[in-house]
C-alpha cells in the first residue's frame, strides 16, 4: 500500500525537560517595566513546555508531515472542488503593493486596489451572466445569506416583505441553503427529488404561492446532475412572484461553458475558494462573492464599486441597500488570487475547466460503476454521487470503505451526502488530476471493494496505518478534549 511511516508524534509539552532553553532573549533596549504594576495581576506559573530549538524545529517540522492536503495527495472531497491552486496566485498575493495596503487607507490612496476587485466582479459578471457582481460576502454560506436579504429587501420595497415569508429548497440541497433561510427569518419547505435525480416538478408546483419568496437551486445539483427543467423551473417561481437563487458551490462543472444568468436566475453565490482556486480556508479568509440582476442591484451591500469613466470608484449613495455585510470590502488578497487565476486562463481557457471537470468525473464514475454503482445512472457533471449499498449486506458501510482508503494514500470522499441517497460516496475530482491518479485512485478503491467481499473486518478496523486508527466521532464531538493536563508540577516561571 503506497502509505508513509508516521512516527508516533509527543505533544511539545510531554519533549519538556525543565531548565531547557529553546532561545536567547536578546537584552531590552528600552526600559524595564514592572508587568504587575503595568497590567495588573498576572499568573505566576504556566506549564510551558522547555524545549531546545531544534527539538521544537522538528517537532512542528514532523507535525507538518502528518498533514493530508492537496499538495500532498489526492483529495476527491465532493462537493468541495479540491483543485490544486496554482503558486503564481501566491506569488501575486504577496507583493508588496498588495499585502502592505493597509485597510484603512483613504480610497484616494489605492485606485490599484480597487481595479483589481472591480476587474474580478467584470469578470465574474461575464461568466455568470449577471448585471451586477459584489465582492463582499466572505464565505459561500455568507454569499447565500447575503442573496437572502437581497430577495427579502427586494419584496419589502414591493410590500410583500411580510406576505411572501417562505423558502422553498430541494431535498438534495446543502445543509448551508436552509440555514441561510431561517437566518434570515424565513420559513423553510422542503421540494422532493424525482426517481431521475431531478427536481420534482409537481412537488415544486404545490408548494408555489403567494407565500413563497425564493426558490434556493443548486445547479449542478448536490447529485452531480445538471438540471434539465432548470429554465421552466425558474419559470414557474417567477410566475408565482418569487425569485429563484442558485447555489453556486458547483460552478466548477459550468464555468466557461454555461451562465446561470442565462438559465433564469435572479440571483447566486460563487465560491472563490473553489471555482477560482484561492484557497481553502479552514476558517481563513474565504470570498462568496454574489451576483445579481438589475431588478436586485439596488440593494447590494454598500458600498458599491462601480466604474467611472473607466475608473473603479466607491458609490456610497446607495438608500435602499441592506448595507455592510463585512467590512473592508472583503478579502482583498483573495481578489488578488482570483484575479490571476481568471487572467491566466483567459476568456478561451476557461471553459477547459468545466471540460475536464466534467470528463475527470464521468471517468471515474464509469471505472468503478461495477463496484460502486451510481446513485443515478446518467452521465454525470463535474462529481459523481455512487452508493455503497451492494455491501451492506456484507456489514460494510460507505464509511468503512473510506476509512481504507487512507491505508491506500488517499483522502475519503464526502459519505452520507446528499442525504437522499443511501450509503452516499460522493467522488469530485476535479480538472487538476492527471489520468494516473485518477487510476491509482480508483485502483486503490476497486481492491477494497473486493476485500469488502473477503475480509470485512479489515475495513471495520480501518485506517490501521496511521497515528491514530478509528476514531469515536461522535464520541470526540461531544467530549471535546484539547486542553493537555499536566502529569507534573508546572515549570516556574
Amino acid at each position: 500500500m503506497p502509505t508513509k511511516s508516521v512516527p508516533q508524534p509527543k505533544l511539545v509539552f510531554e519533549k519538556s525537560v525543565p531548565g531547557r532553553i529553546g532561545c536567547n532573549l536578546p537584552r531590552t533596549d528600552t526600559p524595564e517595566v514592572d508587568v504587575a504594576a503595568a497590567v495588573g495581576a498576572v499568573r505566576d506559573s504556566v506549564a510551558w513546555p522547555e524545549i531546545a530549538e531544534l527539538d521544537v524545529m522538528r517537532h512542528f517540522v514532523n507535525l507538518s508531515h502528518i498533514n493530508y492536503g492537496i499538495e500532498t495527495g489526492f483529495y476527491p472531497l465532493g462537493s468541495c472542488t479540491m483543485k490544486y491552486n496554482p503558486r503564481i496566485n501566491e506569488k501575486t498575493a504577496a507583493l508588496t503593493g498588495f499585502s502592505h495596503t493597509h485597510p484603512m487607507q483613504p480610497e484616494a490612496t489605492v485606485p490599484g486596489n480597487l481595479e483589481v476587485v472591480r476587474q474580478v466582479e467584470d469578470i465574474l459578471a461575464e461568466v455568470t451572466g449577471f448585471d451586477e457582481v459584489s465582492m463582499q460576502p466572505v464565505a459561500g454560506a455568507h454569499g447565500e445569506m447575503t442573496c437572502l436579504m437581497l430577495i427579502k429587501a427586494y419584496h419589502e420595497s414591493r410590500g410583500e416583505g411580510a406576505q411572501r415569508h417562505t423558502v422553498l429548497i430541494p431535498d438534495s440541497a446543502h445543509g448551508t441553503n436552509p440555514a441561510s433561510a431561517a437566518r434570515c427569518g424565513y420559513d423553510v419547505k422542503s421540494v422532493s427529488t424525482n426517481a431521475e435525480g431531478n427536481c420534482d416538478i409537481d412537488s415544486l408546483k404545490a408548494a408555489l404561492d403567494g407565500s413563497v419568496a425564493a426558490f434556493m437551486v443548486t445547479n449542478p445539483s448536490t447529485l452531480g446532475l445538471f438540471e434539465p427543467e432548470i429554465a421552466e423551473i425558474c419559470r414557474l417561481v417567477h410566475e408565482a412572484g418569487a425569485q429563484v437563487f442558485c447555489d453556486g458551490a458547483n460552478m466548477n462543472a459550468m464555468v466557461g461553458t454555461t451562465r446561470p444568468a442565462d438559465h433564469g436566475f435572479d440571483c447566486m453565490h460563487l465560491n472563490l475558494h473553489k471555482t477560482f482556486s484561492t484557497p481553502h480556508g479552514g476558517g481563513g479568509p474565504g470570498c462568496g462573492a454574489i451576483g445579481v440582476r438589475s431588478h436586485l442591484e439596488p440593494f447590494l451591500p454598500g458600498p458599491v464599486l462601480k466604474r467611472v469613466d473607466g475608473v473603479a470608484v466607491y458609490d456610497h449613495d446607495r438608500p435602499l441597500s441592506v448595507g455592510r455585510v463585512s467590512g473592508f470590502h472583503g478579502q482583498f488578497l483573495m481578489a488578488v488570487r482570483a484575479l490571476t487565476y481568471l487572467l491566466a486562463y483567459g476568456k478561451e481557457g476557461l471553459p477547459d475547466i468545466s471540460r475536464y471537470a466534467v470528463l475527470n468525473a464521468n471517468y471515474v464514475q464509469a471505472r468503478l460503476r461495477d463496484h460502486l454503482p451510481p446513485a443515478h445512472d446518467r452521465p454525470c457533471m463535474h462529481e459523481c454521487v455512487l452508493t455503497a449499498t451492494p455491501y451492506k449486506k456484507l456489514g460494510v458501510r460507505a464509511l468503512d470503505l473510506s476509512k481504507r482508503l487512507i491505508d491506500h494514500g488517499f483522502h475519503p470522499p464526502t459519505n452520507y451526502f446528499p442525504l437522499i441517497v443511501p450509503e452516499a460516496f460522493m467522488i469530485e475530482p476535479t480538472e487538476t488530476e492527471a489520468k494516473e491518479t485518477l487510476d491509482a485512485f480508483c485502483d486503490a478503491l476497486v481492491a477494497i471493494c473486493e476485500e469488502a467481499k473477503t475480509d470485512p473486518e479489515a475495513l471495520h478496523n480501518a485506517p490501521v496505518t496511521q497515528v491514530v486508527g478509528r476514531l469515536d466521532e461522535a464520541a470526540a464531538v461531544k467530549n471535546l478534549d484539547v486542553r493537555w493536563t499536566p502529569a507534573r508540577e508546572p515549570a516556574k516561571v
